[in-house]
């Protein structure tokens, strides 16, 4: 399916191999785009430090929820297949919400969301197809519904890094895990 095969996880340099292995040990599976980025360690430790600055961060006004809405939602109109799956998945498990994910990967303007986050999502849709025109106005409808400006920058660079990662999975037929599909819409089963 991919266009580059993956490493095996034994060649992968020790702080690679063992980020890897965490993330397996706590959602049971190993998400294709840790083994497919590995192939070039320097640029694979460089995503996911961004990836984490962005999507881990503790002094956001974004919840983890909302960092993957604007994922999601993004993903979408970049028709990142990946992304749209897996982001989703993790969307739906942050917000307890199983239909949220789909919604918003189709239409977010008809979701189930509040109206702050609809005003982030036009805010991200924009940065994403149409950064050349932000202008006050944009800044503006954030900081009606409480945003700062610096969770403008948190919805830019999460849109940003996420652009590039849609083009990547998509330029290399990265394909969502099938363990995906069904995160966060049945529950998950007991160990």
């Amino acid at each position: 399916m991919n266009r580059y095969p993956h490493p095996e996880l034994k060649d992968l340099p020790e702080d690679i191999r063992a980020r890897i292995l965490e993330v397996q040990e706590k959602s049971g599976f190993i998400p294709n785009v840790f083994l497919a980025l590995a192939r070039r360690p320097a640029e694979w430790r460089a995503f996911f430090a961004y990836h984490d600055a962005l999507m881990l961060k503790e002094d956001s006004g974004l919840s983890k929820g909302e960092r993957e809405m604007i994922v999601t939602t993004t993903s979408a109109a970049n028709q990142c297949l990946y992304c749209v799956v897996a982001h989703g998945a993790i969307l739906r498990i942050y917000e307890k919400k199983p239909l949220v994910a789909d919604q918003v990967a189709v239409n977010y303007r008809k979701a189930d969301i509040t109206p702050r986050q609809r005003a982030m999502l036009d805010f991200a849709m924009k940065v994403c197809l149409r950064s050349d025109e932000i202008g006050e106005d944009d800044f503006a409808a954030l900081q009606a519904h409480g945003f700062s400006d610096e969770d403008a920058w948190d919805i830019a660079a999460i849109t940003a890094f996420f652009g590039l990662s849609n083009r990547m999975a998509s330029f290399s037929n990265m394909m969502p895990n099938p363990e995906f599909y069904l995160l966060g819409r049945v529950p998950r089963e007991k160990k």
